[in-house]
């Protein structure tokens, strides 16, 4: 466990504010930290930025199903992915674990069960090689600290927005592959998200903040015609590290 109180991060994504509530309450008495999604677009953006331990999935969300959740996050995470529902087929079951969830659970459900799951599905992730990224990350003058959402470029504090910070950490996570634009405006904005200018508006303003030269960028590159790409070693023979 990589968080600063030692307490693993689960996404709870759940329409009903009850049911909601409940597990929150829940895995807050079992040591867990859990962070809420209402719907299938915010259930993306924060798989995307906060980097959970475990999803919990409903799939009768209010705006998409959740069979797409569970496919657009399966595009770039293994993170383990618990779906609760109602549906109770075998069909359904099968179609969910075939798209990558790691366990189906129906509703109503055992509370003891619930959590024996959970535990499974983090241990056997752990032990697959999957634990979490450190809550550092070092690319050449460019730092992130995730427990403590702080940037600093050459050694100067940086402040973001909301949104410049989730664009940082989304590239950092995924530095060395390219990040096509739908990618990138899926995972901060969703699936209805705009038009790529927002996201070229965004790119230029977290480049004027953390670059030295905003128009010889050695953190976020431009691969035209497709998205954007993070180096792995910034230039300069600076070098990455995972502290």
């Amino acid at each position: 466990m990589s968080n600063a109180n030692n307490k693993e991060k689960i996404l709870v994504v759940e329409d009903d504010k009850g049911l909601a509530s409940f597990l929150a309450a829940l895995l807050s008495h079992h040591e867990y930290e859990a962070i809420h999604a209402e719907n299938g677009k915010k259930a993306v953006q924060m798989a995307a930025s906060y980097v959970p331990d475990l999803i919990l999935l409903d799939l009768g969300l209010p705006d998409m199903d959740g069979h797409r959740v569970l496919g657009q996050v399966r595009e770039w995470s293994d993170v383990p992915v618990i779906i609760i529902s109602a549906r109770q087929t075998e069909q359904e079951k099968v179609k969910a674990l075939d798209g990558g969830a790691n366990d189906y659970v129906t509703k109503p459900f055992g509370i003891d069960e619930l959590l024996a799951r959970i535990r499974a599905a983090i241990r056997i992730h752990r032990q697959a090689g999957g634990a979490r990224m450190e809550s550092v990350f070092s690319n050449g003058g460019l730092r992130v600290d995730y427990e403590k959402r702080a940037v600093t470029a050459q050694g100067d504090a940086v402040h973001l927005t909301p949104t410049e910070y989730r664009l940082l950490t989304l590239l950092a996570r995924h530095a060395g592959k390219v990040l096509t634009h739908e990618f990138i405006l899926t995972s901060l904005w969703g699936p209805h998200a705009g038009e790529s200018q927002t996201l070229r508006v965004n790119v230029a303003n977290l480049r004027r903040k953390i670059e030295k030269d905003p128009a010889a960028p050695r953190y976020i590159l431009t691969e035209i015609g497709v998205g954007y790409r993070m180096p792995v070693t910034a230039p300069n023979n600076d070098s990455m590290s995972l502290a």
